[in-house]
């Protein structure tokens, strides 16, 4: 069963990689609608990267980790905590979707810092799932 914690950790890099840049995207698109003289809409690559990477690949990432629990039934204190860690990284992801629709209606205030804050602490959060996993602590 390898090939499942490939797909898993497949998943979970492209989770990732979309949770710290789409807050980026975002900050980006503030910082242009700020720079800019003329009123911008709200690009469409936030809703899409969103919509066609980040979600499905969430979801793989937390499909393909309930199979390995399942099967290979792991257990231990320290899986609890990576699980809490995952679900701040699921509300991080939630709040990713909340700031783009916001920049959709074209309310900007206060997305730059939501989204620093998002990325900060997804990569916190990000950061205690791979130290929880590679030294297995409470097993």
């Amino acid at each position: 069963m390898p090939w499942i914690k490939f797909v898993h950790i497949a998943a979970l890099v492209c989770w990732c990689g979309a949770l710290l840049y789409l807050p980026a995207l975002l900050m980006a698109s503030v910082r242009q609608r700020a720079d800019g003289g003329f009123d911008h809409d709200a690009p469409p690559i936030p809703r899409f990267l969103f919509n066609s990477a980040a979600t499905p690949a969430a979801l793989l990432a937390i499909a393909s980790g309930t199979l390995l629990f399942l099967i290979y039934g792991l257990a231990g204190g320290w899986l609890v905590l990576k699980l809490a860690a995952v679900m701040g990284m699921v509300l991080c992801h939630a709040l990713c979707g909340w700031l783009i629709l916001r920049v959709e209606q074209n309310h900007w205030r206060g997305v730059w810092t939501l989204s620093a804050l998002t990325a900060a602490l997804a990569s916190l959060l990000m950061l205690t799932v791979i130290a929880l996993v590679l030294a297995k602590p409470f097993a």
